[in-house]
């Protein structure tokens, strides 16, 4: 989940360029950089910076791939239309039309905005708080930048050197690029030239651009050769043993309607309590997994502010889960779930449970096994259920 949006800062991310050079088959943002889109890991990186409005320009035709790259990534929060923290807008012919149309379509009390390559997938968030830093501390345009570390020579039509430069007064531009948003609509406005990027364009306009530091890892990608190294980077990062996690859930029984456990109406028993439908099996099983891929628990992902799951079934939480440990790397491997209880008798619906829990979980082998407690404890005296289950999650 991604938080709404701040009033002040918007990041329009520019993805409508051909790629033509990478040849991809695709438009450059839509060449797949492991399993998911370049666009789809640019993203990731934008709505984990700190917040803002996201405008994603995009070539025309395009629009339903970026809608559901946005979806995968932001959930609930970012459907790509308009009025919602992540929107999909068609780009121009050059980048500055794609520029004028990300800016047409931000919020009216913007003022601050960043402009980012979508090739530039892999820009870690600390880059985008140094621009907006920089641009709260009153810069009107900022960029990142990294320093040339090439020799680099003046050379003639034919390849003959003709000097040297000094490369302690270069730098080697990034993004995304900061401005005051009133500085980048004026120079798009007066433009009479086509740029290199936005920096170029607002000093043209007469306007000083100052640099932060930048990082290695925002390189764009354009050839073959930087999306072979995108994907090394990418691969690197995966991680690289199974992870097992653990995970418990209680609840009692006092709810309204009928009772839902393990994925399952139980009619004539009574419901358990609980925000969603107190299934104390399913919500083991978050928690199991979220704990293996290192994620928190279910109260970080499924607290009470996410009214979307009150009342909720366990293919909800479920999937849900699965596609927050698929963003981290990670795949379901094999689940194992104990529940605890005097009531309801599990014997003649544990294989339907576990089917139902197996389907939830994309397929994911689901074993679920049913105890008593001689009458000891709160679930002895049948006040309520307990379920405990172990997750292997394994990398993707």
């Amino acid at each position: 989940m991604i938080p709404s949006p701040s009033p002040r800062l918007a990041v329009i991310v520019v993805a409508a360029g051909s790629g033509t050079r990478l040849q991809g088959g695709a438009p450059k943002a839509f060449v797949p950089l492991d399993r998911d889109s370049i666009l789809r890991h640019s993203l990731r990186g934008v709505l984990a910076a700190p917040r803002a409005q996201v405008v994603v320009v995009v070539p025309d035709g395009f629009q339903d791939a970026a809608r559901a790259d946005v979806q995968a990534v932001s959930g609930d929060h970012g459907d790509g239309d308009g009025g919602d923290a992540v929107r999909v807008v068609v780009g121009g012919r050059t980048r500055q039309e794609s520029v004028a149309a990300g800016l047409s379509a931000l919020d009216a009390d913007v003022d601050l905005v960043l402009v980012h390559d979508a090739a530039r997938a892999l820009t870690p968030v600390s880059v985008f708080e140094r621009v907006i830093d920089a641009l709260e501390g009153g810069a009107p345009a900022v960029i990142p930048a990294v320093p040339v570390v090439d020799t680099i020579k003046r050379v003639d039509e034919n390849g003959v050197i003709l000097a040297a430069v000094d490369r302690s007064e270069l730098a080697a531009a990034q993004t995304p690029q900061g401005f005051r948003r009133d500085v980048l609509e004026a120079a798009v406005a007066s433009a009479d030239a086509d740029h290199t990027d936005d920096a170029a364009l607002v000093a043209a306009a007469g306007h000083d651009v100052v640099t932060v530091a930048g990082h290695a890892d925002s390189f764009k990608i354009t050839t073959a050769p930087d999306l072979d190294r995108a994907r090394a980077l990418v691969a690197s990062r995966r991680p690289a043993a199974p992870r097992i996690g653990i995970g418990t859930d209680v609840h009692g029984f006092g709810g309204e309607g009928t009772l839902w456990l393990a994925g399952l109406e139980w009619p004539g028993e009574q419901a358990l309590s609980g925000h969603s439908d107190g299934d104390a099996v399913a919500h083991a099983i978050v928690d199991a997994l979220l704990s293996a891929a290192g994620l928190g628990d279910i109260g970080t992902h499924f607290g009470t502010d996410r009214p979307e799951f009150s009342g909720a079934h366990a293919e909800a939480f479920l999937s849900h889960t699965v596609r927050l440990i698929e963003d981290a790397g990670w795949r379901v491997g094999n689940v194992s779930v104990q529940v605890q209880a005097n009531r309801p008798r599990f014997a003649a619906r544990r294989v339907e449970a576990e089917d139902v829990l197996s389907r939830a979980l994309g397929g994911a082998p689901v074993s679920v096994s049913a105890t008593t407690t001689d009458g000891l404890g709160f679930t002895g005296r049948t006040e309520g259920v307990a379920a405990f289950a172990t997750a292997l999650v394994l990398p993707l």
